[in-house]
């Protein structure tokens, strides 16, 4: 016969936590963490918006040109091209570009940029260029890369009037980025709330919020567009152009979510849970905030990710239309307006650089959403 002190030793590793696996003590956003590590494609699509929101943040740095920035020589310049091999077949280690001359076409006479070999410019880190603020801060004129005066570098080419597309691209990354964000969060907010009342109190409060909610939805989107943006008034300065685009989103993608709220709250708000923490007096303010919400945050997380993409595409077509940003301010939108013509995608096609940034924002942003869908979803292992 085995002594206590064994049969208890026994029972103690028996009933020990189990090393490696705490998914039955881990709560639910570890949960949900866990399942998302293992997600690939939700993985890389936040690495590669992680990289995204870098650019745009520090979009002045990484520009090594300015929005006013222009040179007729270069009109409709394509892409320089980085080089290590020069003319006579020397490497260099430090990469350079040519000096583009321009010319004409002997056939078609139109106006052409062909490299001059003979003429280098090394690429050069942390390079002296135009002044700006440093995160709006720090007043300096340090770029992250350029190339020595003359030379001029164009890594995504120029647009119409001699512009650096590639400087393009990163400034207006602020704009097509934050937009979204800003617009998701308050449509989330308003959203949350309007759906939450609606949804909990019912009777004549939840009849008055659904008609409401009913008359906007029953509007066409595009004329709903144009007729707020009409109500802007002309040459209003870019932020204040910028926080009317903000607000003109939220009005209008708030009604979903509002709908989901308030299917949610009708459906939990006669679990008994719920029904105990009434009769122990509990107020409804706290009640909402600590046991219905958190019975589907997980899905508000998800919806919220998928309306980025359409908020996105949002401000990119209202900008397209004329409707939202416009020049001198720049954003994804402006740029695949300035390129709408059939005659630059045919001569210039490095002008639906920009398109490229919104397919694959948008596409990544997808992915994520999906990977959050999955790892919220409590019946998957």
């Amino acid at each position: 016969m085995k002594p206590i002190t064994t049969v208890g030793k026994q029972l103690v590793t028996t009933f020990k936590r189990p090393k490696n696996n705490d998914v039955y003590y881990s709560s639910q956003w570890r949960l949900i963490y866990r399942r998302l590590k293992k997600h690939k494609l939700a993985r890389v699509s936040l690495i590669i918006l992680a990289a995204f929101y870098l650019v745009a943040l520090f979009a002045q740095f990484i520009a090594p040109y300015s929005l006013e920035s222009y040179d007729s020589k270069y009109v409709n310049a394509p892409p320089t091209k980085l080089s290590f091999k020069d003319a006579e077949g020397n490497f260099h280690f430090r990469p350079f570009v040519n000096e583009l001359k321009s010319g004409r076409d002997p056939v078609t006479l139109r106006k052409i940029f062909v490299q001059d070999e003979n003429v280098r410019h090394p690429l050069r880190f942390f390079v002296k260029g135009e002044s700006y603020k440093f995160l709006g801060l720090i007043p300096t004129s340090t770029h992250l890369f350029g190339v020595d005066e003359p030379g001029r570098i164009f890594l995504f080419g120029t647009d119409g009037m001699g512009r650096d597309l590639l400087s393009r691209v990163a400034l207006g990354s602020q704009i097509s980025l934050s937009i979204p964000l800003i617009g998701v969060g308050i449509s989330f907010v308003l959203g949350l709330f309007i759906g939450g009342i609606s949804g909990y109190f019912g009777g004549w409060i939840d009849s008055v919020i659904q008609r409401f909610i009913e008359i906007i939805r029953s509007f066409p989107t595009l004329p709903l567009w144009m007729a707020l943006s009409a109500a802007i008034p002309a040459r209003v300065p870019v932020v204040t152009m910028y926080l009317y685009i903000v607000i003109i989103f939220a009005f209008i993608g708030w009604t979903d979510l509002a709908r989901v709220a308030r299917g949610k709250f009708i459906s939990l708000k006669n679990e008994e849970y719920v029904l105990a923490a009434k009769i122990a007096g509990v107020s409804d303010a706290k009640i909402i905030i600590k046991h219905l919400l958190p019975g589907f945050i997980s899905y508000l997380v998800v919806a919220t990710t998928l309306a980025i993409p359409g908020m996105i595409l949002g401000e990119t077509a209202m900008s397209f239309l004329g409707l939202g940003i416009r020049s001198p301010a720049t954003s994804w939108g402006v740029l695949l307006q300035e390129a709408q013509q059939i005659e630059n995608i045919a001569l210039y096609p490095w002008k639906l650089i920009p398109l490229g940034f919104v397919i694959v924002t948008v596409l990544t942003f997808n992915f994520l959403g999906d990977g959050l869908r999955d790892a919220a979803d409590p019946y998957k292992k």
